[in-house]
């Protein structure tokens, strides 16, 4: 029985790859929708967070946007350079530092929002309205679905109920 030819098709039609792919194509929109912000995708999930969620610790932080602990650090350090977030001590334990917006950072959430909806927009804009909709169903699902898998799975309800937050 003769073998199937291997073929770059093996890569261009698997999930993984469309996936990855789709990725570099939604921070590429992202970045150049909210260049004037200078601001990464992930940088403006963790201001949503702290925003939604002030006195939030980097540990929850991390659950709560389903973002690396050890590379959030990083993020959380750009962030607070830019002076759009600072670090507080925990009253009740000094080591831990809760994260604050600062005013030019709910000033900034607040003025990059337009961008990021011409983001999110342009990134469905080739579909047809009804696809939109079928694939942002999927894709929940398959996250939802597939969420333990993830190295760093979402976490928002565990991090927040330790806060006494809810969502």
């Amino acid at each position: 029985m003769p073998s199937k030819p291997i073929t770059m098709d093996a890569v261009y039609t698997a999930p993984g790859y469309l996936f990855r792919r789709m990725q570099q194509i939604a921070v590429a929109i992202f970045v150049e929708e909210c260049k004037a912000y200078d601001l990464t995708p992930v940088q403006y999930a963790a201001l949503i967070a702290i925003h939604t969620h002030p006195g939030i610790d980097a540990t929850r932080l991390s659950a709560v946007i389903a973002f690396d602990r050890s590379t959030l650090g990083n993020v959380i350090e750009r962030l607070e350079t830019k002076r759009l977030i600072e670090r507080k001590p925990s009253p009740g334990d000094k080591r831990v530092k809760l994260l604050h917006l600062t005013r030019s950072g709910a000033a900034l959430l607040r003025d990059i929002m337009p961008s990021v909806g011409r983001a999110q927009t342009r990134m469905l804009q080739p579909l047809q309205p009804s696809d939109r909709r079928t694939l942002m169903a999927l894709l929940a699902q398959l996250v939802d679905l597939n969420n333990e898998a993830s190295r760093v799975p979402l976490r928002a309800e565990d991090a927040l109920e330790h806060m006494g937050k809810s969502n």
